[in-house]
């Protein structure tokens, strides 16, 4: 059992990357740019004297303006990590020698699927102490703070999956990048775009009593800060309940919407994987 579970991939993708300075050298950055946000807000609300106070719904605030930039820096450093997967070692000409060995397509995408995801959570991890001073002020319960961890991890795996079928499909490492990055844009923002012109026309064509729009909800169930903004106020989910008028929750839509995309985007990587090859030859 333990023999099938042993990705030798994976392995040297760990080893590889954790003896990287690069690797720690971004995760200081990363740390640090919450540690400074966290210090300056602190500043900020007591008025940069030692006599201000901190009320819970200011606690809340920074909770919330910290999810947000964590979001940030995790979308932005995810295609980085996971688009050269594969384009990487077909410009280092070492693609056809890792497809000639008994590893299988699933193992070498898995692999290295997963060497990237084991330092993004890293990085996930370290940033929870952080949320240790929202406890300290209150305002916000554990619970919130786990919703918005598996929703983290979630969006980080649909990403890095989008990311090495990207990589697998592209032979320039730029290229793989530069969609991963265009994918993140649509999800984040057009779907953003979508939800709003198709609530106004919904509404305009409205006759009476409330509209009801599946294509609205579904634009805003699939936005990851759509999904991160009902977490943190719950409020907010109602109010698109009562927008939309579908009363299915936000993050059903979106778990199972990411959970097809990674399947999708896995299922694409591992079938090219060794089609390119064959074409090359």
């Amino acid at each position: 059992m333990m023999e099938r579970l042993y990705n030798p991939v994976f392995v040297k993708e760990l080893k590889l990357r954790f003896r990287s300075f690069k690797s720690f050298s971004g995760l200081m950055f990363y740390l640090a740019v919450l540690t400074i946000f966290i210090a300056g807000f602190l500043l900020i609300t007591t008025g940069f004297t030692g006599k201000g106070f901190f009320r819970p719904d200011t606690s809340f605030m920074m909770f919330a303006v910290l999810t947000i930039i964590q979001m940030a820096l995790v979308l932005f450093i995810t295609p980085s990590l996971t688009a050269g997967a594969i384009s990487s070692e077909r410009e280092k000409q070492t693609l056809n020698i890792l497809l000639t060995t008994t590893q299988s397509s699933t193992q070498i995408v898995i692999g290295k699927l997963l060497s990237s995801l084991s330092f993004l959570v890293l990085m996930l991890v370290a940033g929870l102490p952080l949320y240790s001073l929202v406890f300290l002020f209150g305002g916000v319960s554990p619970s919130q703070i786990v919703s918005i961890f598996l929703f983290y991890l979630l969006t980080v795996i649909a990403v890095g999956s989008i990311g090495v079928m990207f990589s697998t499909i592209t032979k320039k490492t730029i290229v793989a990048m530069i969609a991963t990055y265009g994918s993140i844009i649509f999800l984040g923002g057009i779907t953003a775009f979508f939800f709003f012109i198709t609530l106004a026309f919904t509404q305009m064509t409205a006759t009476g009593g409330t509209p009801q729009s599946f294509i609205a909800y579904f634009w805003a169930a699939i936005n990851p800060g759509a999904l991160m903004l009902t977490l943190i106020e719950p409020e907010m989910g109602r109010g698109l309940t009562e927008l939309s008028g579908v009363k299915l929750p936000v993050w059903v839509t979106y778990l199972i919407f990411y959970s097809v995309m990674i399947v999708l985007s896995l299922t694409v990587a591992i079938k090219k994987l060794r089609a390119n090859m064959k074409s090359n030859r």
